[in-house]
């Protein structure tokens, strides 16, 4: 015989009253998500410029390589892996483009002007022979002697923006800057008023907790946010650069001219930080396991084999691209918090379950 019994009959409140107080904090999450939206859209030309900066710092070096260095026609995938990780200890110093303005002589319009350099005695040498009345011959003193000339034309203007173009990523239809433009400013606005929406959510669900319920949360999310951030902020300015010289390498080596669309690179932009955002994540996730009698302290420390297996084969299931660059640079953090999670359960771990470990 089927139950009449409300599942809320034990509780405070009815179903429907759960539903007026889910509903309360859901408006005010959404007004909070619309209000940094729109906040963001504010500066969204400002974002779309932050997130095009390693690409853009990036085709900077490839053009630079490819212009001042003889390249090498074999590839050298060793000689990548080893200069990408090199940038990503010590970034390679690339000016900007106001710096090599800066750098310019203050004369006229910087935008029509070049800078030619000329050997002294092959020009004296030219002007002999073309007027060897007017011209004596070259003297040999003139040698190692170079002259600076500034040569200014509207053809150099032109002739520098089409250069400039070469650094910047492109869009291949009409709306795309516009759509680029609106989903930066959306997922902006919805990464500054995600701690606005989960402490909405937060309030609701903390009413259903015991007191030591409540105690891990605030214990453990504020750790979790951290490890979030922080590999957000490693992929943002240690992996992305390091990835796109490697990858770009290999443009230069093959005598290719990379042009990367824009909404191909912020999708990148933004998928490849989260994943590395949600990796960090493994320390709490070995502790949660623990925590419920899943693994224990023990199956961590002697299945480290296992363990280097199972973050390699992760490592490559995340990352988005299908180059070893990227999947090294997520596995190697990965192997350190794996040690941290192990940390972890040791220092949470009843005495008698560590003297076991040991």
């Amino acid at each position: 015989m089927a139950s009449n019994k409300d599942l809320f009959d034990d509780t405070a409140m009815t179903f429907g009253e759960h539903l007026e107080v889910l509903r309360f904090y859901l408006i005010r999450a959404v007004i909070g998500l619309a209000l940094c939206v729109f906040f963001s859209l504010l500066f969204g030309e400002e974002l779309v410029r932050l997130i095009r900066q390693p690409v853009d710092a990036a085709l900077r070096r490839a053009n630079i390589t490819a212009g001042v260095q003889d390249v090498e026609k074999e590839f050298d995938f060793w000689k990548s892996v080893s200069s990408g990780f090199r940038h990503m200890i010590v970034p390679p110093a690339v000016p900007t483009r106001e710096q090599l303005e800066q750098a310019q002589p203050q004369t006229g319009n910087l935008k029509q002007s070049i800078i030619i350099e000329l050997s002294a005695h092959e020009l004296a040498a030219q002007l002999h022979e073309a007027a060897p009345v007017l011209y004596p011959s070259a003297p040999i003193e003139l040698k190692d002697k170079t002259l600076t000339l500034l040569a200014r034309s509207e053809t150099f203007s032109q002739f520098r923006r089409s250069i400039e173009k070469m650094d910047r990523p492109v869009t291949l239809n009409v709306q795309e800057a516009f759509v680029t433009y609106m989903k930066v400013s959306f997922i902006a606005g919805l990464i500054l008023s995600s701690p606005w929406v989960f402490f909405q959510l937060w309030l609701f669900v903390a009413a259903g907790l015991y007191p030591h319920e409540r105690k891990y949360i605030y214990t453990y999310l504020p750790l979790s946010v951290i490890l979030f951030l922080g590999g957000i902020s490693f992929c943002f300015y240690c992996v992305l650069p390091t990835v796109l010289d490697f990858l770009l390498g290999y443009n230069v080596r093959i005598e290719l001219t990379a042009q990367i669309r824009i909404s191909e690179w912020i999708s990148f932009a933004v998928m490849l930080p989260l994943m590395f955002g949600i990796s960090f994540q493994l320390p709490l996730a070995m502790l949660f396991l623990a925590k419920i009698n899943v693994f224990s302290l023990q199956v961590y420390i002697a299945q480290w084999r296992m363990a280097v297996l199972a973050i390699a084969v992760l490592s490559m299931l995340l990352t988005p691209t299908p180059d070893p660059m990227t999947m090294l640079l997520m596995m190697a953090p990965l192997l350190l918090l794996y040690g941290l999670g192990i940390a972890f359960c040791y220092w949470t771990s009843p005495k008698a379950s560590v003297e076991e470990a040991r």
